[in-house]
């Protein structure tokens, strides 16, 4: 399945995305890595990869759905099947996420509905929460409101800090994104009633044991 990346700093996740691809264990040909920001890790990680990869600076633009045209024009340029956003920190328009309706996916930090938008893993240890995670769902207009397909989660250590919550976070997304990804390439997955069925079951999967 064809597939294009959106990018804005380190791809950590693509990277688990092409190492899962080189061991076989990804059926997906990332056609192109798209970054807002030229001067990102990521892109360096897709280029050893041998993958195409593009810049769209959003500076460059005076308007947001200006910017969201240039990125459509860019990624209908390689036909996918999938958009992936991988750490894309761009809230998008309504009009880019209607026109890949069901084939534009994201990975957030938390497990939601809990704590959409930035600084979630604060947020977190704020509220004194026992469990925290991460969720990968399909976009709507809102923001990190999309219908779930997995998450996982892990507890919340005495001596975690934010910085620490994120580096085990990660390694929940690196393990999750693949997941999803894989089952849409698959055909496994379908919504209905703004619920994702994986093989036309509930498909949200809370995975209580990750050793992170």
């Amino acid at each position: 399945m064809r597939a294009v990346v959106l990018i804005s700093g380190s791809g950590s996740n693509l990277q688990a995305f092409i190492d899962q691809i080189n061991a076989g264990q990804l059926d997906i040909s990332i056609e192109l890595v798209i970054s807002n920001k030229a001067d990102v890790f990521g892109l360096q990680r897709a280029q050893t990869a041998g993958i195409s990869t593009a810049v769209v600076d959003h500076k460059a633009y005076d308007s947001r759905t200006a910017f969201d045209q240039a990125l459509i024009d860019k990624i209908d340029s390689v036909e996918p099947k999938l958009i992936i956003l991988a750490g894309f920190m761009r809230i998008l328009t309504p009009d880019f996420v209607d026109h890949y309706q069901n084939r534009l996916i994201n990975i957030h930090p938390s497990l939601l509905p809990k704590y959409p938008g930035t600084n979630t893993h604060q947020r977190a240890l704020d509220a004194h929460d026992a469990m925290h995670g991460a969720s990968v769902h399909f976009v709507v207009p809102e923001v990190d409101a999309g219908p779930i397909i997995i998450q996982g989660q892990m507890p919340i250590l005495a001596d975690d800090t934010a910085s620490s919550l994120q580096q085990r976070i990660h390694k929940i997304e690196h393990q999750i994104y693949p997941t999803a990804v894989k089952w849409f390439a698959n055909g496994r997955l379908s919504i209905s009633d703004g619920r994702v069925l994986l093989d036309g079951e509930n498909s949200v999967r809370q995975l209580q044991s990750l050793d992170v």
